[in-house]
Parts: structure tokens; C-alpha cells; sequence
């Protein structure tokens, strides 16, 4: 009997003479049990397709994983779609530049699947004046997608480099995303929309965590703990207990989930003295706000909304809250306008409100001096404070690559010819009445590396929205589930108010206190909850995300060099 037939007589197993390529090995272990054929059999077939059928995998995969995301928020899909990732990566040419290749392929289409299917809602806003946008709508909705697609596909081609056999290529491609989607989060200005940690921060007690290491603490966390089953069907060469990597991922989530309650438990919710806010949510139309003529109309729309309806009299109020770029003209050149706030504030209370400004164009800075900005006005009509958004959306609020762009004939969504141009920095905004606030235009709240401003820390955070641009599609609830996070993050209440919804108050927990629905019209009346000493996560940002992100790194080269230097050690 040759040496072969008798390994496998004996239950034992003939190891691949390529340690790299040794986890596209099926187990042929007799002893392992029967019930586990079927899963074998999956990932044999995913590993041996062919590049078309890896391709179309690839991308249902992505899309599959997008229903983690909100508005449904099923994260246990994860346990399936990033295990079968896994396997495709291990399917891979053995020769190395041909399987980085072939990761990259398959990065594309698994990141192309995910944001098609969590970002269609942008088509939305092209459909806004569809005589003048209408035809961007289709490159807007596959080309972001596909543009996005080369961080994924960055991620499995370094993903592939640092691959080997065992529990520790499931590091490999956690560390590998977590790298990427952080990239995503920060070049050409950042867009970290739906970034896989996102899919822990659904269940509130798991949440909790970012107080600790933030959003991409979470998404690595989540990359390594969802993809740990693919280890099930490994080779015990390999793996000497495939399911140790599932049986530590299952007790992460447990103290992940421990910790969670806990922390709720020591946080009941309290609130500001003599604050009670107002947030009027209009669900204006997204038209109405480029038309100037309904000015009379908005404005009448808007304090009729304010006066009533509420639990509280308007007297009761002492902030009252409109969302962002809330009228269809300049609301500081509009003396009838700013007559008619006057009148509606009573005494003690006051008015914050988004609302577009403009002002002297700079020397050789376009024709225009517009901002997007918010305004605190007293009961006299008079502004006490004033902040320019910062950070301005590409093609939204201004144009990337501005004179190649507009020479092709393009302008951006907002339609003002120069864009719209930032603020100079990001500050804490006094607010009479209350704490001082920390103000965030729209997305400006999915940025939580940028919520920092010194050694001055705000008492709540104040988000101004309009999501009308995205109609009744899941782009606002994936809005609002990003802000709660920073809530969270910094140990900050969040107070937001938006266009269609959803306006909330949430405290610094991240639980909702009073929230109004998505395409729904009316006022919320809530108090102010009270801010929590400083979170580990806004006393140290993201250092202790790449503490955990370099000792995994440090694990994955150890052992990627550790299996390059075996056949060596072999041949001595």
C-alpha cells in the first residue's frame, strides 16, 4: 500500500507541499463529523469556481451584506456573507501576483454589491429637478458605487498579501477592510457612510462600545467576529480547533453585549434644568426650497407649525428648532422675514435655525460668497451666534475638479454656479439658555474623527438636517442611526432636527427620548438630557482603535513570515 492510501486509511492527512496554499484544502479527516459534509461541500464549490461565477458571488455577497445596515438591521447576515468571502479569497491562484489580482477582482465586486445596495437612495436627489439633473441619475447611482468598489478591491488584494493558512486570515481580512474602510472615511474629504462597524451599533447594549473604541474599533471588531465561521471547514493542519475562532467570536459578543448593559444600567437618563425644547419637523418638499416664490407660504407654513400642536405652549418654550437650509431665499436679507421670526418668539425663548447666508465675495473666489449655516436668533430678532458648515458635500454643495467640471456643463445639486464655500473651522456654539452646543450641518455628523474642538467641550450636539433630498428611502434612517453613534462616542445628548425626519432627541446613551417618523409633519417637544463626563473615545480619539489594530496587524505578519520560513526550516 503506497503512502498515500495508507494516510488516509489511518484518518491522517498528506500535507500540501505550499504552505500559502494549504487553506484550499478540504479536510478528508474520516473522524470529523458526517453533518459537516454539506458545509465542506459549500466552500468547495465557492472555491473552485470559476472567475465569472467568483464575480457574480462576489457581488450578491455585497449586496446581501447591505441588510445589516439600517433600515433593517439584521447584522447576524454577516455570520454568512463574510465566511463566504473568506472562501473566495481562499480559492485564489496559489501564485502570488495572479491571486492578488484575483482578490482585487473580487474585492471590486463584493464592494461594488454592498454600496449599490446601500447607497440606491442617492438617485433621489436627482430627481429633485429632473429636467436639469434626471440624466446623472443613472452614473450617479453605479458610478459612486463602482468608484468605491477600489477600496474593497485594495482591501482582498492586501488582504491576499498577507494571507495564510489557519484562524489568523481571518485577522488578515479584518485588519485589511478595517484599513480601507477607514481610507474611505478620509480621502477626496471622506465619505465612511455605512461603514461595516455600523452593523454593531442596531443593538443598543453592543453600541455602548464606540464610547470605548469608536467606530472603527467596531468595525474591525465586527469584520474578525462575523467572518470567524469560515474556519469551520479548515483543514486541522490548519486549524487545530476550527471552532475555537467561532467559540471566541460568540464570547466577544457576549462581554460585548455585558459591557453594553452594564454601562446602560449606570446611565439613567437625566436633563437640563428650565431647558425644553421645541423641533419643528415641516416635511417640506424638496422643490419648494429652490422656489422663491412660496417664501410667503414656507414662513407661514413654518410659524404656524411652531405655535401649535405641541404638549407645551409656545411661552414654555425656551428653544425653539428648525432644520437645515430651512428657506428658499437669504434669510438675513429678507427684513420682512426676520420681522415675522421676531414676532413669533416670545420673550425668553429662542430660535435656532439652519438657513443658506451670503456675504461679500472674496478677491478671486467666484461670484458668490454663499454658505450653508446655522443662526441663533433672541425674541428680538437679533442673531447670537453663527456657524458656517465646514465640511461641504462634493457635487452637492460644490464640485470637485470646479473648472473642468462646470466646462463640461456641470453645476452642483444646490445650484449656486461658485458652490458654496466653507467655514473656517469647526467650534462650539454658544446657545442663551442652554449648554453650549457643538453644531453639525447634515452629514457632518458622520465624521467622528472631526468632532473634536480643543479643550472646549459642548454640552449637546446639535445636528441640522434636510433629508428631503432622499425621499422616503433608507438613506435618512442610515443618516440618523450615524448620528445617534456619535452620541455615544462622545457621551453627548443629540438633539437633531430634519426637513422630513427623522428629528430626534436622543440622550448620551444613545436611547431615543422622543423622536418624530420619517415623512412625518409636526413638533416634538422634549427636555435637554444632560451630558455625561467624557467618554474614553472623546478623550483619545481613535488611539485605542489602532492599539487593537496593530497588535492584529502584529499577529497576521508574525504569522504570515513564520509560514514563509517553513520550507526553509524544511529544506535544512
Amino acid at each position: 500500500m503506497d503512502l498515500k492510501s495508507s494516510a488516509l486509511w489511518e484518518g491522517a492527512k498528506i500535507p500540501d507541499k505550499t504552505p500559502e496554499s494549504s487553506s484550499n484544502r478540504i479536510s478528508t479527516d474520516v473522524r470529523r463529523p458526517v453533518a459537516a459534509g454539506r458545509l465542506q461541500a459549500l466552500r468547495q464549490a465557492i472555491v473552485d469556481a470559476g472567475t465569472g461565477r467568483r464575480s457574480w458571488i462576489a457581488i450578491v455577497l455585497g449586496a446581501a451584506c447591505a441588510l445589516a445596515q439600517a433600515p433593517i438591521h439584521f447584522w447576524p447576515i454577516l455570520f454568512v456573507t463574510l465566511p463566504l468571502l473568506v472562501w473566495l479569497i481562499d480559492g485564489a491562484p496559489a501564485q502570488r501576483w495572479r491571486g492578488v489580482r484575483a482578490c482585487a477582482v473580487t474585492g471590486w465586486c463584493f464592494g461594488f454589491g454592498y454600496f449599490l445596495a446601500g447607497f440606491y437612495w442617492i438617485g433621489h436627489a436627482f430627481l429633485v429637478d429632473v429636467q436639469t439633473f434626471g440624466w446623472l441619475l443613472p452614473i450617479a447611482v453605479m458610478g459612486l458605487p463602482a468608484f468605491l468598489g477600489f477600496f474593497t478591491a485594495a482591501g482582498l488584494a492586501c488582504a491576499r498579501l498577507l494571507w495564510s493558512a489557519g484562524a489568523t486570515r481571518i485577522l488578515a481580512l479584518a485588519v485589511s477592510l478595517t484599513a480601507v474602510e477607514w481610507l474611505r472615511g478620509h480621502v477626496l474629504t471622506g465619505f465612511p457612510w455605512n461603514a461595516f462597524g455600523y452593523a454593531l451599533a442596531s443593538p443598543l447594549p453592543f453600541a455602548q462600545n464606540a464610547s470605548t473604541i469608536g467606530l472603527w474599533g467596531l468595525t474591525f471588531i465586527a469584520l474578525a467576529v462575523f467572518a470567524s465561521p469560515a474556519t469551520l471547514t479548515d483543514d486541522r493542519a490548519d486549524t487545530r480547533w476550527p471552532w475555537l475562532p467561532l467559540l471566541v467570536a460568540v464570547v466577544l459578543l457576549v462581554v460585548l453585549a455585558l459591557f453594553g448593559w452594564w454601562r446602560l444600567s449606570q446611565m439613567p437618563a437625566s436633563f437640563v434644568d428650565g431647558v425644553m425644547l421645541r423641533i419643528m419637523q415641516p416635511n417640506l418638499q424638496q422643490d419648494d426650497k429652490f422656489n422663491y416664490s412660496a417664501k410667503d407660504a414656507v414662513m407661514t407654513r413654518y410659524i404656524n407649525l411652531s405655535r401649535g400642536g405641541g404638549n407645551q405652549p409656545l411661552d414654555a418654550v425656551t428653544h425653539l428648532i428648525w432644520p437645515e437650509s430651512a428657506f428658499p431665499f437669504y434669510l438675513t436679507t429678507e427684513p420682512d422675514a426676520l420681522a415675522r421670526l421676531a414676532a413669533l418668539l416670545p420673550e425668553k425663548t429662542i430660535l435656532i435655525t439652519g438657513a443658506d447666508r451670503v456675504g461679500e465675495p472674496p478677491a478671486g473666489a467666484g461670484n458668490t460668497d454663499a454658505r450653508t449655516s446655522i443662526y441663533v436668533f433672541d425674541h428680538a430678532g437679533a442673531v447670537r451666534a453663527l456657524y458656517d458648515k465646514v465640511h461641504l458635500v462634493p457635487f452637492g454643495e460644490f464640485l470637485p475638479f470646479e473648472n473642468l467640471l462646470h466646462r463640461m456643463g456641470l453645476i452642483a445639486l444646490t445650484k449656486v454656479t461658485a458652490g458654496l464655500r466653507p467655514g473656517e473651522r469647526r467650534q462650539v456654539m454658544p446657545v442663551p439658555g442652554a449648554p453650549s452646543a457643538l453644531p453639525l450641518l447634515c452629514y457632518e455628523v458622520i465624521f467622528a474623527d472631526e468632532l473634536g474642538t480643543g479643550n472646549e467641550r459642548a454640552g449637546w450636539l446639535l445636528n441640522l438636517t434636510n433629508d428631503g433630498w432622499f425621499g422616503m428611502s433608507s438613506g435618512p434612517y442610515q443618516h440618523f442611526a450615524q448620528a445617534r453613534l456619535r452620541a455615544i462616542e462622545q457621551g453627548l445628548p443629540l438633539v437633531r432636527a430634519a426637513n422630513t425626519g427623522i428629528s430626534a432627541v436622543v440622550d448620551p446613551a444613545g436611547r431615543v427620548i422622543a423622536s418624530l417618523p420619517l415623512g412625518g409633519e409636526g413638533i416634538l417637544d422634549a427636555p435637554l438630557p444632560r451630558s455625561i463626563a467624557p467618554t474614553i473615545y472623546a478623550r483619545y480619539g481613535d488611539a485605542p482603535a489602532a492599539t487593537l489594530f496593530a497588535l492584529a496587524l502584529a499577529v497576521v505578519l508574525y504569522r504570515r513570515m513564520r509560514v514563509r520560513a517553513l520550507p526553509a526550516r524544511g529544506a535544512a
